[in-house]
């Protein structure tokens, strides 16, 4: 038809993990020959190497930072409480809880959103209308949530941002995890057991909720019992950070019209101008203001993504430190004036000393200034 796209996977902006790495998957999978707990398709160390790479397998590393935080979560996601992943905004838990439910349960799609407007719907069920009016409550007229699917199929169900639901909402979630059974009254005949949907085995829930976001709606001390709770915290290694922005860049202009040229001292800088403003004190220890924007890894790949895409259709195709200067701007300086002024004093002082014995950070610290004018 003219004018509707057709649904291919090479016009599809992202692709799911399971489709991303699919290769590695089938790879891992003819290679696993460890005990897979029930309803699991790879045994928890073929999943601990999806995650954190495997060179003789070719799979690649895709979570950078707290090796051990990863083989805790597996070890959760084993038992019977549900994985509870937070941490500053930007960290990556909605991509680790992704890359664990992938590797799991070949699906990491089943996912409720967390919102203010996030039903009780989303959790359990809604209906067809036009054949619940036909013909009466029916499994076939029922339209079920990602978590009944979860627990109907064994698999693991990802909630994102559970503190921006309301309690009332949230609260849904404790007998689900307390009971591993979902009760449908239309369903019951008599009694029976036709309204009763007991979780296969396989099935857990990952949450994720952001520290900022602590004080949206406080999870109930009964919730917070049914999970394990990981902090995900920034990357404080400059080398991995450096690492992890260079490869996510890469895969995203991988398949563009045109390369760029994306030199690694440039990419370093960034990760170092991030960093410091995120932790508040320079490489060498000294004390700086942080700012109050999230200075994450997310937002330095964004960065570097959004300065090479200029570098490519303006300034020739070389990132430079002209662009990354360019685009810093959306990130530092949306919180407000305390946080111009703190970027303007990183610059004026940081900044500028390293300019007078580096000449990529003086042609940073020249190309900045009208961050602040």
């Amino acid at each position: 038809m003219n004018g509707v796209p057709t649904n291919s996977r090479d016009q599809a902006v992202r692709l799911p993990a399971e489709q991303r790495y699919a290769a590695e998957l089938a790879r891992l999978a003819a290679a696993d020959k460890d005990a897979k707990p029930p309803g699991w398709q790879l045994s928890p160390r073929a999943v601990r190497s999806f995650i954190l790479g495997d060179d003789k397998l070719q799979v690649s590393r895709k979570f950078y930072g707290d090796d051990p935080l990863v083989d805790r979560a597996i070890v959760t996601l084993m038992g019977h409480q549900g994985l509870m992943l937070v941490g500053e905004p930007g960290t990556a838990k909605s991509m680790l809880s992704e890359l664990l439910a992938a590797a799991i349960s070949g699906d990491s799609g089943l996912t409720v959103q967390g919102t203010a407007g996030t039903t009780e719907d989303h959790l359990k069920y809604s209906w067809n209308y036009a054949l619940l009016l036909a013909e009466g409550p029916s499994p076939r007229a029922l339209v079920p949530s990602p978590v009944y699917q979860a627990m109907a199929t064994g698999r693991i169900v990802r909630f994102e941002e559970v503190t921006r639901c309301p309690p009332e909402i949230q609260d849904v979630l404790i007998s689900l995890m307390s009971e591993k059974q979902l009760m449908v009254p239309e369903l019951s005949r008599d009694g029976g057991e036709g309204g009763r949907l007991q979780a296969r085995r396989g099935f857990n829930i990952i949450a994720t909720a952001n520290l900022r976001d602590r004080g949206v709606h406080e999870m109930s001390s009964a919730l917070k019992r049914r999970f394990n709770f990981e902090t995900v915290r920034p990357i404080r290694d400059p080398k991995f950070e450096v690492e992890l922005v260079v490869r996510q860049l890469q895969q995203e202009l991988a398949g563009d019209e045109a390369p760029v040229d994306v030199p690694r001292d440039v990419v370093a800088l960034l990760v170092t101008t991030f960093q410091e403003l995120r932790a508040g004190q320079t490489q060498d220890g000294a004390a700086i203001k942080g700012l109050d924007a999230v200075m994450s890894t997310a937002e330095a790949v964004n960065v570097a993504y959004a300065a090479a895409l200029q570098a490519r259709h303006f300034n020739g195709g070389r990132l430079t430190v002209r662009e990354i200067a360019g685009q810093l701007q959306g990130v530092m300086l949306k919180d407000g004036q305390d946080d111009a002024r703190r970027v303007r004093h990183y610059f004026d002082t940081v900044v500028r000393e390293r300019g007078k014995r580096d000449a990529l950070w003086k042609a940073f610290h020249d190309s900045a200034r009208g961050l602040w004018e």
